[in-house]
Formats: structure tokens, sequence, C-alpha cells
């Protein structure tokens, strides 16, 4: 499984990338919105500093206008997923892009029907929302591993992005129940590495080297 940063600061998403585990970048119009700055000036930034792909959403609701915009930010970089909401003028959009070569990524995925119709349009990704499912106490995981093996079973090439994830257990579910990728903040990143014997561990090794003759 492949690990996204769903980000849109360029300070999280250069320190994420310098670990070597990062493959590519989401980011959505509320991510876009806390930076302060120029949108298109943070995308190409972002392409700058990381190789794989990054998904950059729209705001517009019409086919026509979907396509407007898609073809725009595609135009900046190849490295480009242009995010699109699962709806029914997306759909549209999703069939028209594909054939131009654009690639799309379908979000706020919340079953797996919206998962089929996304990938029979033609859509590279899908994000199944894992944390907004949780929210109204309902368990995303199994939506995962629905779309997963329907994909699958079908050799449809779509992608399954487990994204809203809000901690590292969600992390190690999405990656056993099939995601292809999972998005994730970069404050999860960091939760994810760090574990209470490690911390031990090290300050062990630490003091007692301070007690040997080599210190």
């Amino acid at each position: 499984m492949e690990i996204y940063l769903d980000s849109a600061n360029l300070e999280e998403i250069k320190e994420a990338y310098s670990w070597g585990v990062i493959s590519g970048v989401t980011t959505n119009p509320s991510l876009i919105s806390q930076e302060n700055r120029d949108f298109k000036e943070i995308v190409l930034n972002i392409c700058k500093i990381v190789e794989g792909f990054i998904s950059v959403e729209v705001i517009s609701l019409s086919t026509r206008e979907m396509i407007k915009e898609a073809e725009e930010l595609a135009s900046w970089s190849s490295k480009i997923v242009v995010k699109v909401p699962i709806i029914p003028s997306a759909l549209k959009a999703i069939k028209i892009l594909n054939k131009q070569g654009i690639k799309t990524n379908a979000t706020l995925i919340f079953s797996a029907n919206q998962a089929i119709l996304a990938a029979r349009a033609g859509a590279n990704f899908v994000s199944p929302f894992l944390g907004r499912i949780d929210d109204i106490s309902w368990d995303g995981i199994p939506l995962i591993k629905d779309m997963a093996s329907i994909l699958g079973y079908y050799k449809l090439p779509t992608q399954v992005i487990a994204a809203s994830i809000r901690h590292p257990l969600h992390v190690i579910e999405a990656a056993k129940a099939g995601a292809n990728i999972a998005t994730i903040p970069f404050r999860v990143l960091n939760q994810m590495i760090k574990h209470p014997l490690t911390e031990i561990g090290i300050n062990k090794f630490l003091e007692d080297w301070k007690k040997s003759s080599h210190s």
C-alpha cells in the first residue's frame, strides 16, 4: 500500500517527503484555504517537491465547468490528478476527461455503489472517507474491503485511496482491507512512527553508553 500525504502545507510536505515514505499528495479546498497563499502557487510548489501524483479538487458542480477547471489544472503539471465529487455531473466529466487522458479521483465516496459507478465512468482513483463514516457510528473498513474486492475481481484499473484517516489504526486496517493507497494527515504520519517502547529503548541504550568506558 502506498502512502500519500493529505496536506497543502509545504513545510509538512517537504518534511514528510524527505523521509522517503510518501508517494503522492492529496489536497482539497479546505486544506488549501488554510494556507492563505495563492492556489496555483501552492499546487505548483507541491509539484516541485513530490515526484508522484497530486490530487487537486475542482469546486464547480456542473459537467461543463468541471471539465473547464480540470483542463486548466491538468495543464499545470502531468502530476496532477483532478478530484471531483461523486455526483451525476461528475460521472459525465470523468468519462470525458478520461478520453482526454486527464486522470481523475472521485471523492466523497461513502458506498461501494458510488465506487463502482466512478470506476465504470473511468476514474483512476476513488476515495472513500473512513473518518466521516466513523463519525456517524458506522465502520468504514468493510467498505474498503468491498471496494477492493469488487474492483479487483472485475480487474478494473481504478485504485482505492483510503481517505479521511483519523488515527494510525485506520492505516493498518485500510492496508489489511486491500486499499491501494492511504492518504494521511501529517499528524497521523508522526503518530505512526512513535511507540513508547522505542523511546524507552533509545533512552536505555544512551544511558548504558554513558556508563560504559566509551563515554
